[in-house]
């Protein structure tokens, strides 16, 4: 057998059979195999660093009566000493498995025929322990009778979840039958739990698509539907790596596809001369996956000292992986006194410059400026940097520990709990530190309410999301609170008078509601107080003898669609309370999105909620307090009801907030509004009473974008890609007995969105028309509607007729009855 030698990577390396055909309906030859994974080396070697790869081996190609198909795990005999390895213990003993971190490998395995190299989520750290998941994998395999397209429609669903959580989805056609779906993880998760929220998210479409999609592993239960697999998490299972080519009739290989291409009607697996030649033109659509890999991370530190002339740790190699947990915050009186804040990530010290240091006060954010990372060795510096050198003056630690990590969103968002010395700057005390990107290099630090139960992963936004993207949403200095101006009364007027207003026992209290109003219409500002206008739905919240009810505007009781609010309401500590606040749900950048609160909003069954409450966790934006340990308080001033609420809610506990106020600055809180992508302002006059179900001019709603409740009333069918479904609904507003018309909606509908449309108009169909009077043109070919489904639409103004203009549709409004909406 006459053998090929060559030298990749500066090892030599005996090629044999390189015309023995091992895809024999198309001809592909050995020697193709090895020449196409010799190109994809650059894409695919990151993607393959660090983890253990088991192979499928084809020795005499794929196909045939009886193929000799195996996979490999342990390394043969005859492996050259230059490819690197690892153990991972089994049941039967310990097995070798290799890395691959360059073309001499990757071209040694192609050489033995393993066509396909499997991969776990996770990677080895540099003494070879199992670092935590990096990403979550989902395998969309079709059953019988299902075909890539509708893998591809599940996709979207998939994506559509994930999105809602912060995380990004990237799709790969698997080269196989179906779809391999990724998102990149931040490591604060292990192999369980990352199962675990995968399998949440199969469970949740499965209940919203149970026609389409099964999460269920019994191979009976796959016919007709899309089977998505969660269980490839596993920290033991494997996926077969992007860019691999797959054992099958073709030489496909498991390509990273756009969005675009998971939508066509042409979606089909690729093939891997077609990889190459996208690779030149669109490179490599993983690339996100890799937010924390890279080149040599140490290489800005190293540019900016000299080993000769500075006592600093300076290393000359880039750094291992690691998966240490270590902080320290060392004091630097260098040209400015200013704090590092340092934190220990893949093998360095990601750090920042903090020329206040930490703050210790959550209603204070500091500027944290982001620098090089820094190697591991300088967690323990301390010393003088000489004059005229980079950084100088003298270091010295102020604080070191290790830290739990909550969340870590690369480059936008960072959540942490330190754990310092005893002795250390910090008290010896956890101290909880939110970091938040806020454009360049420049960051927000903001200390959080110490918990020390972190969120298990990045599927819970913190409450420290609630900080905006270009400032802290803080009060001026003379914001409503105990010791500052004179909005705060002394503290015995905080004793209501006998005469208050007491709510109805036993019956729960209808929420004071707000008059739209402009921001020329609010008379003489120094006289009001400036709340933020929440997206979400509006709850009354009764806590008695130990049990916590939720209440929506129209009475309807929302406690089990809400269980991960109760725990933190349930610890408040008080005998009892009524308080009025806002369910939310946060988006990756901390802002509430009403669309994804939606589909918690009219879920039943324990399951279904628990699974919704992981994927899209309930934050609770309190406001006001109406009785405190069997005492009224409605009849108290608002600036009076609100320092009980501050005394009672820190501004931070778990899931409940306690939002800062503008008092007296209208254009301040328009501006904190509109940083943070918020609706609007609620405008509340100082002294004013809380009116019980009334709507009174003593609140003002004052929004940036202009909104409408609306009624449905029938709904036009769709044409095209919404032949046969809902293309757009007929909406007014109450007018005496029937509906004022305002026109038809059709934007801003998902897929589910309209599914869900068709599932609740189905049984509400009418003969005629609730509408005072329709057009001809839009009455035609309607379908009429019963008036009682309310919903919310954005729009750019009203035409002549009173139309709304662009109309979008933004969501159900289950907790508002017919008789609630009103023209805005």
């Amino acid at each position: 057998m006459s053998a090929e030698q060559v030298v990749v990577d500066g090892h030599r390396l005996a090629l044999t059979n390189l015309d023995k055909v091992l895809y024999p309906a198309t001809g592909t030859t050995k020697g193709e195999v090895i020449a196409y994974y010799t190109a994809v080396a650059p894409v695919l070697l990151p993607h393959l660093r660090q983890r253990p790869i088991t192979r499928k081996r084809y020795p005499d190609g794929v196909g045939g009566e009886a193929p000799n198909v195996f996979f490999a795990k342990n390394l043969p005999a005859g492996t050259p000493d230059w490819v690197r390895r690892y153990p991972i213990k089994h049941r039967d003993g310990s097995h070798d498995y290799p890395v691959a971190d360059d073309a001499a490998t990757l071209t040694w395995l192609a050489q033995l025929a393993a066509l396909e190299l499997h991969v776990p989520q996770w990677r080895f750290a540099a003494d070879g322990t199992a670092l935590p998941p990096d990403r979550l994998v989902f395998d969309l395999d079709p059953g019988e009778g299902v075909g890539l397209a509708q893998c591809a429609e599940v996709a979207h669903w998939v994506r559509e979840l994930l999105d809602g959580a912060g995380l990004t989805a990237f799709g790969v056609t698997s080269g196989s039958k179906g779809i391999h779906l990724y998102a990149h993880l931040d490591g604060s998760l292990d192999a369980e739990g990352a199962s675990e929220v995968a399998k949440q998210v199969a469970q949740t479409l499965q209940a919203s698509h149970p026609e389409r999609v099964t999460a269920v592993m019994r191979r009976a239960d796959r016919a007709g539907k899309v089977f998505l697999d969660w269980s490839q998490n596993n920290g033991n299972k494997t996926t077969v790596s992007p860019y691999s080519l797959r054992g099958r009739e073709r030489p496909w290989v498991a390509a990273p596809r756009t969005w675009d291409e998971l939508g066509s009607t042409t979606l089909r697996q690729l093939e891997f001369s077609e990889m190459v030649a996208r690779l030149a033109e669109l490179g490599d659509l993983l690339a996100p996956l890799l937010a924390a890999d890279g080149p040599d991370r140490l290489a800005a530190y190293r540019g900016l000292r000299d080993a000769a002339k500075t006592p600093e740790p300076v290393p000359a190699a880039a750094p291992a992986a690691s998966a240490g947990r270590s902080f320290v915050i060392q004091e630097h009186h260098a040209r400015r006194l200013h704090y590092d804040f340092r934190l220990e990530r893949e093998g360095v010290l990601v750090s920042w410059a903090v020329p206040k240091g930490p703050p210790s006060d959550p209603r204070t954010n500091h500027l944290a400026v982001h620098v090089e990372d820094h190697p591991l060795a300088y967690g323990g510096f301390e010393g003088t940097i000489p004059k005229g050198e980079y950084g100088a003056g003298s270091v010295r630690i102020w604080d070191a520990g290790v830290y739990e990590l909550e969340k870590w969103r690369e480059g936008k968002e960072v959540i942490i709990t330190l754990h310092g010395r005893p002795d250390g700057g910090l008290g010896g005390e956890p101290a909880k530190f939110a970091l938040i990107h806020t454009g360049a290099n420049d960051w927000l630090i903001h200390r959080m309410q110490s918990s020390l139960s972190p969120s298990k992963g990045p599927l819970s936004p913190p409450s420290s999301s609630l900080s905006p993207s270009k400032g802290p949403l803080s009060p001026p200095s003379s914001s409503l609170s105990p010791s500052k101006g004179s909005l705060s009364p002394p503290s015995s007027s905080l004793s209501p008078s006998k005469g208050s207003l007491s709510p109805a026992k036993g019956k729960p209290i209808a929420p004071m509601l707000a008059v739209s109003a402009s921001p020329t219409s609010v008379p003489q500002e120094s006289q009001w107080a400036f709340e933020m206008k929440w997206d979400g739905v509006r709850a009354i919240v009764t806590i008695a003898d130990g049990a916590v009810t939720l209440t929506s505007r129209n009475g309807r009781e929302e406690t089990l669609r809400y269980p991960d609010l109760l725990p933190d309401l349930a610890g408040l500590g008080c005998a009892s309370a009524t308080l009025d606040g806002e369910i939310v749900v946060l988006d990756a950048n901390g802002a509430p999105d009403f669309g994804l609160l939606q589909p918690r909003i009219n879920l039943t069954g324990q399951a279904n909620i628990a699974a919704a409450a992981k994927l899209a966790p309930a934050q609770l934006m309190l406001f006001d307090l109406l009785e405190l340990d069997g005492t009224a308080q409605l009849g108290l001033a608002y600036e009076q009801r609100r320092e009980l609420l501050e005394q009672l809610v820190p501004a931070e506990l778990g899931r409940l907030h306690v939002p800062p106020v503008f008092d007296g600055d209208l254009a301040a809180a328009l501006d904190a509004s509109s940083a943070f992508g918020l609706e609007g302002v609620v405008a509340k006059r100082l002294g004013s009473t809380y009116l019980p179900g009334r709507r009174s001019e003593a609140w003002l709603k004052i929004k940036h974008r202009r909104s409408q409740s609306v009624v449905i009333g029938g709904w036009w069918p769709g044409e095209g890609n919404r032949d046969g479904r809902v293309g757009s609904l007929l909406v007014g507003v109450p007018d005496g007995d029937q509906l004022r018309y305002l026109g038809r909606v059709g934007s801003g509908f998902s897929d589910a969105g309209l599914i869900e449309a068709e599932a609740l108009l189905a049984p509400l169909s009418a003969e005629v028309s609730p509408f005072a009077e329709v057009p001809a043109a839009d009455a035609k070919g309607v379908h009429w509607t019963r008036p009682v489904l309310v919903g919310e639409v954005q729009f750019s103004g009203l035409s002549a007729s009173r139309r709304l203009r662009h109309p979008v549709w933004l969501g159900w409004r289950p907790e508002l009855k017919p008789a609630d909406v009103h023209d805005e």
